[in-house]
C-alpha cells in the first residue's frame, strides 16, 4: 500500500475549509468534488445547540436524484438537514444510506421516508437498531428536549446483505462497503468511485478520539479499515473530524485501534492486569486527539476485554 507523506494544495484547502466552530449550529453542505458535499459536525459531545449531531453528514447529487449520506438524530434535526440539501439541490432524496448504529446516523430516517425517501443500510445494522433505538431516544431526550418533538425509531427499508453493494443513481456509482462493522455491527462506508470520495461513517474517527461501546469490537474494525486502504480514496470523509486524506485516518485511527490490540493482546498472554496494562500503553503518538485523556482508559480496558474473550 502507497503511503501519503504529503496534504496535497486541494486537500490542504479543503481541511482549512472545514475548520469547525463548536458553537456554529446552522447545517450546511459544502462542497468536497463535483456534486459532492459533507456537513462536518462538531467534534464535542451532543448538545441542545448541536441538534445531537456531533457527527458528519454527506450529499451526493445527481440527475435522478440525491443521496443522503446519514440522516441525522432527531425529526427536527433531519429537517434542518433537508432544508440545508433543498439550499444546494432542488433534486428531491431518493435514497437516504444509514452508515451504522449509532443515533445520528439514522434517528432522523422518520422525517426522510415520511418525505417518500427510501432508507438503506447493511443487514448487521438492523439488530443493533432494534436492541438500542429506544435506548438512544431516551439517552437523547434530556439533550434535545423539545427538539425531540416527532422523533420515532424508523427502521431502514432496504436491507444490503453484501460485503460490496453497487448502486447506481443518475449514471453516478455508489459502493456500500461492510466488513461485519466495526464501532457498531452495521458500520458501512459509502464509496464514490468516479470521484474518488469515500464517506466512512464511524470506520474512521480523526481530530478526535474514536469510541468504543459494549457493541463494538476492534477486531471487525480493523477489517473495515483495511477495505477503506484497499480503495486508495483521494478524499475521506470520516464520521467524525475534518475532511481529509488516507494518511490522516490511518494516524488517527487506524494506528489507534492496531496500537490497543497489540499492546492488549500482549497483556492478556502474560497474565497482565488491566489496569497495569493501560498505565504501560504508549498513549504519545495519539496525544494530539481531543478528549483522549478522557476516553483512553476506556478504550484500553474494552480492547483488553475484547481480546480476553477472542
Amino acid at each position: 500500500m502507497q503511503k501519503l507523506n504529503r496534504i496535497p494544495l486541494s486537500i490542504a484547502a479543503l481541511l482549512a475549509f472545514f475548520s469547525f466552530n463548536v458553537f456554529a449550529v446552522e447545517i450546511s453542505f459544502k462542497p468536497i468534488a463535483p456534486n459532492v458535499y459533507a456537513y462536518v459536525g462538531d467534534t464535542e459531545g451532543r448538545t441542545y445547540e448541536n441538534e445531537a449531531l456531533n457527527a458528519n453528514i454527506g450529499l451526493v447529487v445527481t440527475p435522478n436524484g440525491a443521496v443522503l449520506i446519514d440522516s441525522g438524530a432527531s425529526f427536527q434535526g433531519a429537517k434542518q438537514i433537508a432544508d440545508a440539501v433543498n439550499k444546494v439541490t432542488p433534486q428531491a432524496i431518493k435514497w437516504v444510506i444509514n452508515t451504522g448504529g449509532q443515533d445520528h446516523r439514522w434517528l432522523g430516517n422518520v422525517y426522510f421516508k415520511a418525505n417518500g425517501a427510501e432508507i438503506l443500510a447493511h443487514a448487521n445494522a438492523e439488530a443493533d437498531m432494534k436492541a438500542r433505538g429506544l435506548e438512544q431516544m431516551q439517552a437523547n431526550a434530556p439533550v434535545l428536549k423539545d427538539k425531540m418533538k416527532g422523533t420515532e425509531v424508523v427502521l431502514p427499508t432496504r436491507w444490503l446483505k453484501d460485503a460490496d453493494t453497487q448502486l447506481e443513481l443518475g449514471g453516478v456509482t455508489i459502493t456500500v462497503v461492510h466488513r461485519n462493522g466495526g464501532h457498531t455491527p452495521g458500520d458501512s462506508m459509502v464509496w464514490l468511485p468516479q470521484s474518488g470520495v469515500v464517506f466512512t461513517g464511524d470506520v474512521v474517527y480523526v481530530d478526535r478520539i474514536l469510541g468504543l461501546h459494549p457493541v463494538s469490537l476492534t477486531k471487525t474494525w480493523l477489517q473495515s479499515f483495511a477495505a477503506l486502504e484497499a480503495l486508495q480514496p483521494k478524499i475521506v470523509v470520516p464520521g467524525h473530524g475534518s475532511v481529509t486524506t488516507l494518511a490522516q485516518a490511518q494516524k488517527d485511527t487506524g494506528n489507534l485501534l492496531k496500537a490497543l490490540r497489540a499492546h492488549m493482546g500482549k497483556a492478556v498472554e502474560a497474565g497482565t492486569d488491566i489496569s497495569a496494562a493501560f498505565k504501560a500503553f504508549d498513549a504519545a503518538p495519539f496525544k494530539h486527539l481531543k478528549h483522549v485523556d478522557t476516553w483512553l482508559p476506556q478504550l484500553s480496558s474494552r480492547t483488553y476485554l475484547e481480546m480476553e474473550r477472542e
